[in-house]
């Protein structure tokens, strides 16, 4: 999926993105146009580096996360609140595409960086702001994480066993749908930009995609007054739909949104009679029935290994698929086939595997380059090709500027 032919340019091939973000969607989405082939730079302070270099596991010293974060990105350092950090910026701004920064609204503006001054430099440039709240309205200027998205848009308040508390993921999931958006929304501006040649902001709140992407609960709140509760694994819109443990202490996931899966599975597990019920003719009323429909499954499943029970799903062209952790995912023959999860090679801790480009184009396909690179690994490279010379370099590492 990674390979392609040397006269074939990725898709992003001569777009500059400058990466000034931190933790986690502005640097991830940088991440996702650096797989199709911009040319990403990560700015990083001098003397601070950015914290998914700390976040989770390292090995050797070296932190695993950033391994992911970091690829396809060159890496310098600077700061941007000195003098010289913020006028080597403005020189960046003038010769990129895109910016990505997470900072609270106003600190760009503080540092002499806000768009005024960047749109000056590069009418052409899109700034993306990706920050918990957006750029105005009351709580714009609060600290915000995806945990607080994950909060305040509804999601953990349905998320958990019905007598249970609210749950939250334990990964960044709104920081990753941020992410999706964000790099979504810089396209989107780009593509804008072939026909104003103006640059532009993009306003992206992480309370926002995560809001987008629960469905129709504010209509349905507006219309019915309907609030959904916490069901756990089941669902209000259709049933036999839960995990199951197998014989072999393995679980098991099945999903009956369609009609006519619904009855293969009760066929499958010798309850053909639930078909007849009244009840069981669409979604909402087998979902009133989660209980009996539940136990005619869980039962059947109960007696049968996990691989017994996904080759009887299988044949009966009814819907299941195996939890996994990550060791299976590791080790599964689709992911394998589609190479999801790819090696590459990496100078600091040699073979790495991690997850591969997000989807396949089958002309101009994206890749991974590179694995995330040491703490300014890159700068003397990046001010060089700037226009820097030697001297100018060596004075702002004088001043701490870079």
């Amino acid at each position: 999926m990674t390979a392609r032919t040397p006269d074939t340019a990725p898709p992003l091939d001569g777009l500059r993105v400058l990466d000034l973000a931190t933790l986690f969607a502005g640097p991830l989405a940088a991440m996702m146009l650096g797989d199709f082939g911009a040319d990403v730079i990560k700015v990083e302070h001098p003397r601070k580096p950015d914290p998914s270099r700390g976040h989770g596991p390292a090995k050797d010293g070296v932190g695993l996360w950033w391994k992911v974060l970091g690829r396809n990105k060159r890496t310098i350092t600077l700061d941007l609140s000195s003098p010289g950090g913020r006028d080597t910026l403005l020189r960046l701004a003038a010769d990129a595409d895109v910016i990505v920064e997470n900072f609270r609204p106003g600190t760009l503006e503080r540092w002499g960086l806000g768009w005024e001054k960047l749109s000056a430099a590069n009418p052409g440039l899109v700034l993306a702001r990706v920050t918990g709240f957006g750029q105005s309205g009351p709580y714009s200027h609060r600290p915000g994480f995806g945990t607080l998205a994950e909060a305040m848009s509804g999601f953990a308040a349905i998320t958990g066993e019905p007598d249970g508390p609210p749950t939250l993921p334990p990964f960044g999931l709104a920081d990753s749908i941020a992410a999706l958006a964000t790099a979504y929304a810089v396209m989107t501006a780009l593509t804008a930009r072939t026909a104003t040649g103006r640059g532009q902001i993009v306003d992206m709140a992480i309370i926002e995609p995560m809001l987008a992407v629960i469905g129709p609960h504010p209509l349905w709140y507006d219309q019915l007054g309907y609030v959904q509760p916490r069901t756990g694994n089941r669902s209000r819109n259709n049933a036999p739909r839960n995990t199951y443990r197998t014989s072999d202490e393995s679980w098991v996931a099945v999903s009956t949104s369609a009609q006519s899966i619904a009855e293969r599975v009760l066929r499958l597990v010798g309850r053909p009679e639930l078909i007849d019920e009244p009840w069981f003719a669409d979604g909402a009323g087998r979902a009133a029935h989660a209980d009996e429909l539940d136990e005619a499954v869980g039962t059947w499943i109960a007696r049968h290994t996990r691989e017994e029970a996904m080759a009887a799903f299988e044949k009966a062209e009814a819907a299941i698929a195996p939890v996994y952790d990550v060791r299976d995912v590791m080790e599964d023959p689709q992911f394998r086939a589609l190479d999801t999860v790819t090696e590459v090679p990496d100078p600091e801790l040699g073979p790495i595997r991690m997850q591969n480009v997000l989807f396949r184009l089958s002309e101009t396909p994206g890749g991974i380059r590179w694995a995330g690179r040491p703490h300014g690994a890159d700068t003397a490279e990046v001010l060089a090709e700037l226009g820097l010379t030697p001297a100018e370099i060596r004075a702002l590492r004088g001043e701490g500027a870079v």
